[in-house]
């Protein structure tokens, strides 16, 4: 029987993780500091990648935007480094991530709307003006057309006089996470993969600092999964690249030490911290014991975390604030090498830039005042903490071995596995909502009707009519035959094994777009069709 004076009869995590009343040495009696946590700096990373972390450097404040065209952008950008911000997060529109230019008649209606409207280096030269790429570290939220746009990006940097091989950034590049998650694929999974190590080797010889992939939890837990599908989904769909990247030929300590990640920060505060740590753990092991990497930066697991979008709420929209405040919490005592946080008014639309300046001044208030960054993994040897590690990294490989009696992820993706797990995980939260489980201020509980919402961020129409209006003129103006030589030139090589950016690279530097680029391959390797999952 439970304890009466106790709220409910069962206190569990988000991923279903029973949680005690009180925790003490005995939970841990089997548990060896060395092996499972050691010391900042040193392997298995438990308690974090770098030895003096936020001592020697602050996280990286990498607010996510773009809307509208790129001079709409870019004043955007602009403000937030001015307040403070650290690096830049680059938000694309939906036609530029499924690789259709702005006059594509499916893009009617969407250009500039969840993102930045690019559709040529024009447009990019006028994302980044007077931005100096070679001291800002740039991310970019782009996957099946990645490496277009790191191509564009990088021909911008060479515009500007800076050396790719100091360019530092991000491209996500995670493509098997749109086939699981989040919709913008294009190719079928096999060229798919091979546009992604194509990145891995022609960031090896020309830009070595740069971050070749960000492999991305954030929207499998975005789509509903629990915290333990979100490590092991991501963790699994790494193992993929480097085993792509290893069938290419690649050695694998030349290419992980650029492997980086992108996390969610959900709610539940002790779980979250749980989550960061043990993925650090199970990823330095992967890398050693299964890959045999020898190089200790090829077991770093570097990421950026953003908080947690699905939790924003559009009733009592403030309450957010708050949201955002605990979850930033709890990747800062994770051990975050970057962070965004979101908005208050991010469940109505993109946010102003009133609500972007208060994200951002909320994670300066946690650098600054709070004190979390004065000593690394402040919470390591809590009994509760380093129990919740423990359980979340025995999940975790749990769900991975069973991914590796299916063939690996690419075929547990195939099978509809993953989106089926998922799609559980989605459902059974959405029904303890339901039930009044699982409390949400201002939904289920406390709720007010009266609160009011604040003002909104409201995309002009013009813009899309402007971008197609500039398209055109660029069409008119370029070297006709010098885009039709180099796109012919994308499509031959991409009849080949042979690397795709070189000649993806010399077509954007011709004035090509995105879309003509992405239909040259598209001639070459089709087009995904997803299978309905049940």
């Amino acid at each position: 029987m439970p304890d009466p004076k106790e709220l409910k009869p069962r206190f569990v995590t988000s991923s279903g993780l029973e949680l005690k009343r009180c925790y003490a040495p005995a939970d841990l009696s089997s548990w060896d500091y060395e092996d499972a946590a050691g010391y900042p700096g040193e392997y298995p990373f438990t308690r974090g990648v770098y030895p003096p972390l936020y001592r020697g450097r602050l996280w990286t404040m990498r607010q996510y935007a773009g809307f509208g065209s790129a001079r709409e952008s870019n004043a955007r950008y602009r403000y937030l480094l001015s307040q403070g911000q650290t690096g830049l997060s680059v938000a694309f529109d939906l036609p530029t991530q499924i690789g259709l230019d702005s006059d594509h008649p499916l893009a009617h209606g969407e250009v500039g709307r969840v993102g930045v409207a690019i559709d040529s280096l024009e447009d990019m030269e006028a994302l980044f003006e007077g931005i100096p790429l070679k001291r800002i570290s740039a991310s970019m939220t782009i996957n099946s057309t990645a490496a277009i746009l790191l191509a564009l990006y990088f021909a911008v940097a060479e515009k500007q006089g800076a050396n790719l091989e100091r360019l530092s950034g991000t491209v996500q590049n995670d493509i098997l996470k749109e086939y699981i998650a989040r919709g913008t694929y294009i190719y079928p999974l096999a060229p798919a993969l091979r546009v992604v190590t194509d990145i891995f080797a022609f960031c090896r010889d020309r830009a070595p600092e740069w971050n070749t992939i960000s492999i991305s939890g954030y929207h499998i837990r975005e789509a509903g999964s629990t915290a333990v599908q979100e490590i092991a989904f991501t963790l699994a769909n790494a193992i993929a690249y480097v085993e792509a990247a290893l069938a290419r030929g690649l050695a694998v300590d030349d290419f992980a030490p650029r492997l980086s990640f992108f996390l969610n920060a959900h709610n539940d505060l002790l779980e979250e911290i749980g989550k960061f740590r043990a993925a650090r753990r199970l990823w330095a092991r992967i890398m050693r014991e299964r890959f045999k990497a020898r190089d200790p930066r090829s077991w770093m697991f570097r990421f950026h975390a953003q908080t947690a979008g699905s939790t924003l709420t559009a009733q009592q929209p403030n309450v957010n604030v708050v949201r955002v405040t605990l979850q930033a919490l709890a990747a800062v005592l994770g051990g975050t090498q970057s962070l965004h946080t979101n908005a208050r008014d991010e469940a109505l639309a993109l946010p102003t830039e009133e609500s972007a300046l208060l994200a951002l001044r909320t994670q300066q208030i946690l650098a600054a005042e709070s004190g979390v960054a004065n000593t690394v993994d402040p919470l390591a040897g809590a009994y509760a903490i380093e129990k919740i590690t423990d359980e979340i990294e025995a999940r975790a490989r749990e769900c991975l071995s069973r991914i590796e009696t299916m063939g690996g992820m690419v075929r547990a993706i195939e099978s509809g596995f993953v989106q089926r797990e998922i799609q559980q995980a989605a459902y059974d939260y959405q029904q303890s909502v339901e039930k009044q489980e699982r409390v949400v201020v201002g939904v289920n509980r406390y709720v007010d009707n009266t609160s009011a919402s604040p003002p909104l961020l409201r995309i002009d129409p013009e813009i899309e009519r402007g971008q197609v209006e500039r398209l055109g003129k660029l069409r008119a103006r370029r070297d006709a035959s010098r885009v039709t030589s180099t796109l012919t030139a994308v499509e031959d090589t991409a009849r080949t094994d042979r690397n795709l950016l070189p000649a993806i690279l010399d077509a954007v530097k011709t004035y090509a777009t995105v879309g003509e680029i992405s239909d040259a391959l598209r001639k070459v390797f089709g087009e995904y069709q997803e299978s309905v999952v049940i």
